[in-house]
């Protein structure tokens, strides 16, 4: 009889000690395989800024408003110089990031209409590219693509969780009476009056909790922030909302300066935020940050802060002014740091480099191009690329332009002449060569009528807001 009566037998133990040892190799050869897909598949948030100018931040030249935390970002990974929103006004830029389409194909291709051109069942975004490959997928801000309950809404075209703006009007208040949570509203009724909660605060809010839920699997973060595009309540004489004007309260500027400055402060300390809670998480070292504008900034802005730099032109442009951008990119140990590029890139082009670095199968249909090598830092030739970009669908003018290596033709007006510019020597463009350059200029109205495939998705004959009118014959 057992010592202890209440005591059962025990088994050898040689079957056990080689199941635990079993069990114990296979955690770590599944943790080593874990961890090797995790460090091949990096974590990605991409910040973009709404209406923010080439020349708004530190890296790129502004003497007048701080932005230490991009400027840290900057110093700490690669500083694009010849970067490209996707067009030159919020809904077709956006449009072009998701689809990897340029603005001639893509399915959104102006600020207006807003219903028939949204996103559709059937659309493929870099969202579901990504949740496709494993990706928890997140995002915030303004969305553009399709209102709640369309099919165009965040949450059906790939993302896991938005909190935001998902109506393209709507994103212009912010103070608002309620923001879109996945497939329902936060309520914030007395905000319009009481201001107790400023929309950008709410956000980032959002992307920090979105980063804390997410971070132990691979994860996308879209982090489509508002900030500083100008506002659109009544109250707001001066066209930009803040809940203060802090640190720029006492400088020697126009209130609505004030203003701009202050808002471009606030969305600098919230990147600040996002790198120090990735630090803390201890997921740094395997994030991309990619930092950017979705258009170049506005005319509006107060002409001390030259919010474009030296470049022509300001969002609705199609000149360098309104869709050459800044976009910085930071991946620890992956990218080098301290680093400028000339390296040619556009929105179209982020599908494709996710996708590769993903690891994610990509769609039939693309117009961008996979940029994994020129983030790591190699400077690639990009004498035949050719980028495209239109405005004015829905306009009383139809606008086009086309880069091609360094050379950009651009036509306002369809009728109009096509300019000539050679960016390489010329990036103000100031000097139009066409008329030295005729054989270029024919290539480059044929680049014109080839790279733009006209949408069923812009009723023709119709009137819109403005009385603008979507023309046969553009």
């Amino acid at each position: 009889m057992p010592l202890f009566p209440f005591t059962r037998a025990l088994p050898s133990p040689l079957p056990l000690l080689i199941a635990t040892v079993g069990v114990w190799l296979a955690t770590l050869v599944s943790t080593e395989a874990r961890q090797s897909v995790k460090a091949a598949r990096p974590n990605i948030v991409f910040i973009m800024a709404d209406d923010l100018g080439y020349g708004d931040t530190g890296p790129y030249g502004q003497k007048h408003i701080e932005t230490p935390h991009i400027d840290a970002l900057a110093a700490e990974g690669i500083r694009f110089t010849q970067a490209y929103a996707g067009g030159p006004v919020c809904t077709s830029s956006r449009s072009v990031l998701m689809t990897g389409l340029h603005n001639g194909h893509t399915v959104a291709r102006d600020n207006v209409p807003h219903y028939p051109t949204y996103l559709r069942s059937g659309d493929i975004t870099l969202a579901q590219v990504l949740k496709d490959a494993g990706y928890q997928t997140g995002g915030v801000g303004k969305w553009s693509l399709g209102d709640a309950r369309t099919a165009g809404r965040a949450t059906a075209m790939g993302f896991d969780t938005w909190t935001g703006y998902l109506n393209q009007d709507h994103a212009h208040y912010y103070f608002p009476s309620y923001l879109d949570h996945d497939e329902r509203k936060i309520h914030l009724l007395d905000n319009p009056i009481l201001r107790n909660h400023y929309s950008h605060d709410i956000l980032t809010n959002a992307a920090l909790n979105f980063i804390r839920q997410a971070a132990d699997s691979p994860f996308f973060l879209y982090a489509a922030y508002t900030l500083p595009h100008f506002s659109a309540t009544e109250e707001d004489e001066h066209g930009l909302t803040v809940p203060s004007t802090s640190p720029y309260a006492e400088k020697d500027w126009p209130e609505r300066a004030k203003k701009y400055a202050a808002m471009i402060h606030r969305l600098d300390k919230d990147v600040g935020k996002i790198i120090a809670l990735l630090e803390a998480l201890g997921i740094r070292e395997n994030t991309l940050i990619i930092f950017t504008s979705d258009n170049g900034g506005h005319s509006a802005t107060w002409k001390g802060f030259k919010t474009n730099g030296m470049l022509k032109g300001f969002k609705r442009d199609l000149y360098e002014g309104g869709i050459r951008v800044p976009f910085i990119a930071s991946w620890p140990g992956q990218i080098p740091a301290g680093r400028e590029s000339t390296a040619i890139l556009a929105f179209q082009d982020m599908l494709p480099t996710f996708a590769a670095l993903a690891g994610a199968p990509l769609p039939e249909r693309l117009d961008g191009q996979s940029q994994v090598e020129a983030l790591r830092g190699k400077q690639l030739p990009h004498s035949d690329r050719v980028l495209y970009w239109d405005f004015g669908h829905t306009r009383e003018r139809y606008d086009q332009a086309i880069r091609m290596g360094d050379w950009k033709g651009i036509r306002r007006g369809k009728n109009q002449p096509i300019e000539l510019y050679d960016l390489s020597t010329d990036p103000a463009e100031t000097n139009n060569l066409a008329g030295k350059h005729p054989e270029l200029v024919d290539k480059i109205g044929q680049l014109m009528e080839s790279e733009v495939t006209p949408s069923p998705r812009y009723p023709v004959g119709e009137r819109y807001r403005g009385g603008a009118i979507w023309k046969k014959d553009w």
